[in-house]
């Protein structure tokens, strides 16, 4: 036989990272009606009416407030449709996304 030493294959070893965080904040806006806002805070970020209206009230006081953490594809996607449903009804409501730190 030959004197060859055959060693074993190194293992690979991979770690699973959580995906990173966004956060949807609303912008608050002198324009869009408080009831409109709360309505598209209920519908589109399923938040409980007290909520909404606390969302609401916090970004009008501040000017912007966060509204929920989601992963960024699912943050993206409820930004948009939120913001859409604004521009829908002549209104300037803006949600915007931004990492999680």
């Amino acid at each position: 036989m030959s004197d060859i030493k055959i060693s074993p294959t190194p293992k690979v070893v991979t770690k699973t990272e959580r995906p990173r965080l966004h956060k949807v904040i609303l912008v608050n806006d002198d324009f869009t009606p408080r009831d409109f806002v709360v309505k598209v805070l209920k519908s589109e970020f399923r938040v409980s009416e007290s909520q909404a209206h606390q969302v609401m009230y916090t970004a009008h006081t501040r000017g912007t407030c966060v509204v929920a953490v989601y992963t960024k594809d699912v943050a993206e996607t409820r930004a948009t449709r939120a913001t859409e449903a604004g521009r829908n009804n002549g209104y300037p409501l803006l949600f915007t996304t931004e990492p999680e730190q």
